[in-house]
């Protein structure tokens, strides 16, 4: 039997597999709290289990760990992380200072799939999904480096790769994130961003109450075929369906992220054609100046466009936030994330 990785299951999952093994199933809590809460990283840690169960679970179970190869830290406190996989794969996850708390950008992939021109993700092309261990045990490593491990309260699946190309796994993760028997945060800071692959969009509504984020980035199909392939599979008219009916709780909203590229996005016929796409969706806009990096063809427009396109979208009554991009020195911001540049 090969061994089964505790960081893999969920709570059903768990039960269905001690019992499997001949252990009672109300091991399974227990098993899940040494593993989750206190952050076990063997079996001989949990001192309420007989030495024989403990043997038991050692032969047919693992604790797994990511290897920490490297970590940068920005000038403004943000920190990079690079980890190593088992199978010599490298990812990349962020840690972010914020006013009062700290928030983790987490990967689910190996590289990206998706191609959009912007992101230098992209340039490296897809080398595998990750396990939901893999994606568990980024927030769970980095919690562990914190001199206040408290003060990390939010998730964000915005690192390498699309989540909702890797479902599966991302799913169970964000199972073990949110549920209260594992990491237990609260699920209105965890946000899911997507590139718009519609059908998982609606599974995910359908299965998991989380923030979403989507990536939009233009308010026309021309622009956004120039600048994300996936909007020739999912354009703009069925994506825009699809969020419509989201369901959402009261006062809350789907977040919409626009990367602001000089002379491609950043007229104000822009921002008014972003105001007539959005107007039956409950919306708030992160206005994103683009991260340069080596090689790109895109630049960021100036601070007073920017601000240009912002007013234009408050005076339409829209949330609108310019996210100030943190770790741009250690090449840690939105889009610049890359294993093999570390």
């Amino acid at each position: 039997m090969a061994k089964v990785d505790f960081k893999d299951l969920d709570l059903e999952e768990t039960r269905a597999w001690v019992e499997k093994i001949g252990v009672e199933t109300y091991r399974a809590e227990q098993i899940r709290r040494w593993v989750f809460s206190h952050q076990a990283e063997s079996f001989e840690d949990m001192t309420n289990l007989s030495k024989e169960l403990r043997n038991h679970l050692n032969s047919f179970s693992t604790i797994s760990q990511l290897k920490l190869l490297k970590t940068e830290i920005s000038l403004d406190g943000t920190r990079k992380f690079l980890f190593g996989l088992e199978d010599g794969n490298r990812i990349e996850s962020v840690l972010i200072p914020e006013r009062g708390h700290y928030t983790a950008c987490i990967s689910t992939q190996v590289g990206c799939a998706m191609g959009c021109k912007f992101c230098l993700t992209a340039r490296q092309g897809l080398a595998r999904n990750l396990k939901s261990s893999e994606i568990i045990n980024q927030i769970m490593q980095i919690r562990q480096s914190m001199d206040q491990p408290g003060k990390l309260t939010n998730i964000v699946l915005m690192g390498m790769g699309e989540p909702l190309a890797n479902y599966k796994a991302v799913a169970k993760a964000i199972k073990n994130i949110i549920y209260p028997d594992a990491l237990d945060f609260s699920r209105r800071r965890v946000t899911l961003s997507t590139c718009g692959l519609v059908p998982e969009i609606e599974r995910l509504g359908r299965e998991l109450p989380i923030n979403l984020a989507v990536s939009l980035n233009a308010a026309d199909d021309k622009t956004r075929n120039l600048l994300m392939p996936i909007n020739r599979k999912y354009p703009l008219k069925r994506l825009l369906h699809t969020l419509m009916h989201y369901p959402m709780t009261k006062g809350r909203r789907i977040t919409f992220e626009y990367i602001l590229i000089k002379d491609i996005n950043d007229r104000l016929s822009d921002a008014t054609n972003l105001v007539k796409l959005l107007k039956n969706i409950r919306a708030k806009i992160n206005l994103i100046p683009f991260n340069n990096y080596d090689g790109s063809p895109f630049e960021a427009p100036d601070e007073e466009r920017i601000r240009a396109f912002q007013d234009e979208l408050i005076r339409k009554n829209y949330t609108v936030m310019i996210r100030k991009s943190k770790g741009t020195d250690i090449s840690a911001a939105c889009g610049q994330l890359t294993s093999r540049c570390f």
